[in-house]
This record gives C-alpha cells, structure tokens and sequence, in this order.
C-alpha cells in the first residue's frame, strides 16, 4: 500500500481535510492513501500569535489554505507575492531552493508541500534574526 503513513503518539491531535482527529490511549499509524488530502499535525501547527516573524507568517498563510481557513483562490496570489519578498531577503543558494519549491507548490495547489518547503527556513531565520540580520 503506498500513501502517506502518519505516526500518532496517544492523544495526538492531527487535521485531515478541515476535521480535527484525535488519536486514543496508544500509539497508532494511519495509512491515508487518498492523494491530495489536506493533513497538518496539529503539534506542528504555528498559531496566530506565533506568526511574529517573516517567515513564520508566510508559513501561517500556507497553513490557512491547508486547514481550509482561507480560500486558495484568494489566497495564492498574497503567497506568492509574499515568498517572492522572502526570497529577495535570503539569497543565499539553499533557502532560494527552498522558496523555488514553496513557489512550484503554490502554483501546483500543493499547500502542504510549500508549508513543508518553508518551514525548512525557520532554523535559518531564527540563526539570523539572532545575530541582527535583516
């Protein structure tokens, strides 16, 4: 069987398609074989008083349109618009890699693979943010 496997600790709380789920007692595996479901575990989720920097914002518009919070017509535009403004920052190769894919999977309606993409930028941002980059 192929598709995503999701891991869930006891009591993990996981979104699929706008439901909230809850795993029990136990450690559990789910195998979601349904391509294009939109799934964020909610441990990984970035609250609205979280998003406080850059790259913690465009990762929260990402995730909007993922848990069906905002609409992704309405909203590609802005991200794209705002990842574009991220790139003219971080210019250094492996983050212009990463907000390529972020873009790619804008335009391809792939919302879980662009918040995937620039979430690999936080650890980068929190470095540079420390040491006064902007």
């Amino acid at each position: 069987m192929s598709g995503l496997v999701l891991k869930l600790a006891p009591k993990e709380r996981v979104l699929i398609n706008g439901a909230v789920i809850e795993n029990g007692d136990r450690r559990s595996r789910l195998s979601i074989v349904t391509r294009g479901a939109n799934i964020l575990r909610l441990r990984d989720a970035i609250h609205p008083e979280e998003a406080t920097t850059p790259v913690r914002r465009v990762c929260y518009a990402a995730q909007l349109v993922l848990s069906g919070d905002a609409d992704e017509d309405e909203a590609r535009l802005p991200l794209l618009r705002r990842i574009e403004e991220l790139s003219q920052v971080l210019t250094d190769t492996d983050s212009r890699t990463h907000l390529g894919c972020a873009t790619q999977a804008v335009i391809d309606g792939q919302y879980y693979q662009c918040l995937k993409s620039l979430r690999s930028l936080l650890a980068r941002e929190e470095r540079l943010l420390a040491h006064g980059v902007t």
